[in-house]
Order: C-alpha cells, then sequence, then structure tokens
C-alpha cells in the first residue's frame, strides 16, 4: 500500500511504502525507514467450519464497518454449511445499504487514484451530508462522488485535477463534477481554500520520471514564485518552472511531455514561462544552477 509522507531525508512529501511482513514504512524515494513495527489493523482469517469438511476455507471474522452508518456495530454475519460464502443477515429494514453501496464506490476512487485513507473517510463524511441535505439531487451519482473526492482533496491541500477525477468517475465529464462542486461549495460549510501550485509537483514530476534532486529544485522555485505576481493558474506556473528548471538539469524534457504531465496546453505554458523568465535567478535555487546557467537560459 502506498500513501504520501513527508521523509525528513528526501525534505519532500514522497510516497511511502509499508512492508506489512515487517511493519515497516518506508521512503519509496531514498528508502528511509520512517516508521517501525507499525500494528496491522486488517481483519484476522479465522476458519469455523467442520473440520470434515473437504471445502474448508478460512472465513474473515467481520469488516471494520463505518462510523457514518447507524447500524455499524450491529451486523450479524452467518455462514452457508455448502459453501465458503459469507452471507449477511438480512434485516427487515436496512437504512443504509444504499449508503454503504455508495462509500465502497467513494473508496474504490480513491485508491485507484492513490489517496490517503483519511482523504475517502472526508469524502464520504461530505457525501452522507450532501445526500441528507439533498444537495445534488437531479445530478449523476458518479459526478456526485467524484465531487466529494474532489472537495476533500483540496481540504486536505492535497488536490487532484478534474480531469484526474474523470478517469475514474466512469466517463463522467468535468463540467458536470464542476457543478456538483460548486452546489457541495455552497450548502455545505467545507473550508477548500485556494489551490497551490506546490500540491501538484510531486505527482507531475513523478508522471515525468524527473529525479530527487531535480523534484527538490523545483518545489523550491515554485514556493519562491508564490511571492511573484504572477497571474496565471497553478497548473501552468508550475509547467513552465519544471520546463524552466528540466532545461537546467542533464535530464531533458520536452515541451510536449510537460503539457501532458500537467495537463496544460503547450500555448500557455510557453506564455507563462515568459511571464516567469525574467525571475529565474531568484526562482531557481544557486544549488541546482548557477548564475551563468541560468543566464543561458532563453526567453522563448
Amino acid at each position: 500500500m502506498e500513501n504520501d509522507r513527508y521523509c525528513p531525508e528526501c525534505k519532500i512529501t514522497t510516497e511511502v511504502v509499508v512492508d506489512n511482513r515487517s511493519g515497516d514504512t518506508i521512503c519509496a524515494e531514498c528508502g528511509l525507514v520512517l516508521e517501525a513495527w507499525s500494528i496491522q489493523d486488517s481483519i484476522e482469517w479465522r476458519t469455523f467450519t467442520d473440520d470434515n469438511n473437504n471445502d474448508r476455507d478460512p472465513n474473515r471474522v467481520g469488516k471494520a464497518e463505518s462510523p457514518l452508518l447507524s447500524y455499524a456495530n450491529l451486523i450479524t454475519h452467518i455462514s452457508n454449511p455448502k459453501s465458503s460464502d459469507v452471507l449477511p443477515m438480512k434485516r427487515l429494514h436496512d437504512p443504509d445499504g444504499v449508503l454503504t453501496k455508495r462509500l465502497g464506490m467513494i473508496a474504490d476512487m480513491a485508491d485507484r487514484l492513490g489517496l490517503l485513507q483519511t482523504i475517502h473517510h472526508r469524502a464520504g463524511e461530505i457525501y452522507k451530508d450532501v445526500e441528507e441535505r439533498k444537495t445534488c439531487r437531479g445530478r449523476k451519482l458518479d459526478a456526485v462522488l467524484a465531487a466529494c473526492l474532489f472537495v476533500a482533496c483540496r481540504e486536505s491541500k492535497l488536490s487532484r485535477t478534474l480531469k484526474e477525477l474523470t478517469t475514474v468517475s466512469n466517463g463522467v465529464k468535468e463540467k458536470e463534477i464542476s457543478k456538483a462542486v460548486d452546489l457541495i461549495k455552497k450548502q455545505l460549510e467545507v473550508q477548500m481554500g485556494a489551490v497551490q501550485a506546490g500540491e501538484y509537483v510531486r505527482r507531475f514530476c513523478s508522471y515525468l520520471a524527473m529525479n530527487r534532486k531535480t523534484v527538490q529544485a523545483v518545489h523550491e522555485a515554485v514556493g519562491r514564485a508564490e511571492e511573484l505576481d504572477v497571474r496565471r493558474s497553478p497548473k501552468s506556473v508550475l509547467a513552465a518552472i519544471i520546463y524552466m528548471v528540466a532545461h537546467l538539469s542533464d535530464e531533458k524534457k520536452s515541451l510536449k511531455d510537460i503539457s501532458l504531465a500537467a495537463d496544460v496546453a503547450q500555448g500557455t505554458i510557453k506564455k507563462s514561462y515568459k511571464d516567469l523568465y525574467p525571475y529565474a535567478s531568484r526562482l531557481i535555487p544557486n544549488w541546482f544552477a548557477n548564475e551563468d546557467d541560468i543566464k543561458k537560459l532563453s526567453d522563448s
């Protein structure tokens, strides 16, 4: 399982890998062990079938229930003696059936985007509020679920683009998700804040397979760019900085590749680059490139 966590060695937020055998949480970039002997809180396997049953198969004791469900701790499971399947005991009235399914859909979307568990839990909370207040009645379900994830990501400062959300929402268009987001913002008390270019650095640089040193230079340059009055979108600013830094490194990246990674038109990147070019010496860290190299950058 991979999540994001700040690595003191890399000095940036990087992907981490959890080794379930050793219990260690390891930085995927430098291999530093960030946490040792973590507790495995997943459900244990148990077997309650007859020893003479040739179809013996371990069955889960039970599953972790969501605190969002009204019957979270009152679910009973029964085993079919002729099958290894564990069947839930049906109730005469199950108010959480639909909600459970939709929370599962949110979790699936989050997993496909590589999001932290805390984000998809928050998205679930937002969706429950949306349902209770009938906020998005008449909207496509997939658009609403994607909008809840979008808002949760923004709240956590780990933003995902609308285009990224469309890839996990069964072909829903960006415009449909955006309208659902606007309704949620209008009727629910959510604090999204403005998107910062730094929220996209690690992901976009990862798409371009940039090394750790170059990523760190991009990260620092983006932080310095926030002090400038450059009226461009965060993604456009980041794409232009990546383009600038890549030309100062040994691993050149084409404008086309950067455009695809950042989902920004090549012409827009060029315009943003021209706006940032006069500040190049202020943006690029001196440990990454010297003044003479920066002066050799083209202004076009």
